[in-house]
């Protein structure tokens, strides 16, 4: 016979059964929130038109999308494609229904998506993406900026994570303030210098400063700019501390003002405004933010996103901004893994497991599973003809509890659960 590679592809999440249950835990606990908020469940289909993806895609991400053909030779032409995100979709389907919504649209996606990045540890090819936004018709008021980033920052309070900060920035803030050094055409490479700077020393970050060909005046002032962060008003005067004249990002700071007020109204202390939260996707065009663990920075962020005022603009010319955040769930999973982070304890998917000691006590355990599930338990009976103790050997694999029947219980009617942990016993 021959012989198969058993083994998941490359880039691809396998859990086993009680890993499975705390991931789906996760997803639910977000979801829960999420629907809580007023958010809407959708779900687009997992293969697009390419045409559709590549109008938003570009640069690395354009070369990361997989391609469906039906015949292997026609994959280079192929007009369709796995979905890499969930806002091109939503992109399209605003566009495609927005006759039938209600604006603002509040909508949630939890569902997979597919990069074919580079294999490594960490990155997956198919993976979770948790997403809540907001998009308005022709306009939507910078305080749902805030309720966003309120919301999902409250999905992650469910993990029961160590402390987390939210960094919320806006792009123009940093527009208006390169504008003010005449540095508009180099934005691109300046925010990449920016992007990357907690990953490097400063002296490298002033370093790549200098190979923009940028003066000493300048690469000074942008390197303070970049270390600015805090509260609303100490933000303002360090700007006006490097500015002198703040008009050129006075838009960007009102609406920082407004996100950072909202944020701190709701009771949300470890906020900050912070400048050197850049967010590498073209389409955000105002605020920006990032979650990270505030003891856990290497980790990087645990969510991210922002506002795009043009999220349509490549499918129609109606305007649609909008507003959103991601929870990269199955990245997340296997993040908080590593560091021993994930506080939620991990049970057994089943609840209890009923061993009938042989068929003529079927009924009477179809009977007690059916009482069981109607008060919302998991149940399974176990059919098999083994011996007890080859039954218990498996339940002890799926569930916390066992509950056996034989002659004795169905004539006293009294049911007993054993912990197959401790050896206990509970009424089920």
């Amino acid at each position: 016979m021959k012989k198969f590679n058993t083994s998941p592809l490359s880039g691809m999440q396998e859990l086993l059964p009680t890993e499975q249950a705390v991931f789906d835990q996760l997803k639910q606990n977000i979801s829960d929130v999420y629907h809580h908020y007023g958010f809407l469940s959708i779900e687009t289909p997992i293969i697009e038109r390419t045409d559709i993806l590549f109008a938003k895609a570009g640069g690395d991400t354009e070369k990361q999308i997989y391609m469906v053909s039906k015949t292997a030779e026609s994959a280079d032409s192929a007009d369709q494609a796995l979905r890499f995100d969930h806002t091109v979709p939503l992109a399209r389907y605003v566009v495609e229904h927005n006759n039938d919504l209600a604006f603002p649209f509040q909508v949630t996606q939890i569902n997979r998506n597919f990069r074919g990045e580079r294999a490594q540890r960490g990155r997956f090819r198919e993976f979770y993406q948790c997403d809540a936004d907001i998009v308005g018709r022709e306009k939507l008021p910078i305080a749902y900026d805030a309720k966003v980033i309120a919301c999902i920052h409250d999905a992650l309070k469910t993990f029961n994570l160590p402390k987390m900060l939210i960094r919320i920035s806006n792009r123009k803030v940093l527009a208006g303030f390169l504008e003010s050094l005449g540095l508009s055409q180099k934005t691109s490479d300046i925010s990449n210098v920016i992007d990357h700077a907690e990953k490097v020393s400063t002296d490298k970050s002033t370093e790549a400063l200098r190979k923009l060909k940028l003066t000493d005046e300048q690469v000074n002032k942008v390197t303070a700019f970049m270390f600015t962060h805090g509260n609303y008003e100490e933000v303002e005067a360090k700007l006006k501390e490097i500015m002198g004249d703040i008009s050129p990002v006075a838009e960007g700071l009102a609406e920082l003002k407004t996100v950072f007020d909202i944020l701190t109204q709701k009771g949300t202390d470890n906020c900050i405004i912070d400048f050197m939260i850049i967010r590498g996707l073209d389409y955000y065009t105002g605020t920006v933010y990032e979650i990270v663990l505030e003891d856990y920075r290497e980790i990087g962020s645990i969510s991210g996103g922002g506002r795009y005022e043009n999220l349509a603009s490549n499918f129609t010319d109606q305007k649609f901004p909008g507003v959103g955040g991601s929870i990269g769930l199955t990245r997340l999973f296997f993040i908080l893994r590593e560091f021993n982070l994930l506080n939620i304890e991990a049970k057994q998917p089943i609840d209890y497991i009923i061993l009938p000691i042989s068929a003529n006590e079927y009924e009477a355990s179809f009977e007690l599973a059916n009482q069981l599930r109607e008060r919302g338990k998991l149940v399974d009976v176990d059919l098999s003809d083994r011996k007890l103790g080859d039954k218990f050997n498996r339940a002890s694999k799926i569930s916390d509890y066992a509950i056996v029947i034989g002659n004795d219980e169905i004539i006293s009617g009294q049911y007993k659960a054993k912990n197959l942990k401790t050896g206990d016993t509970i009424d089920p």
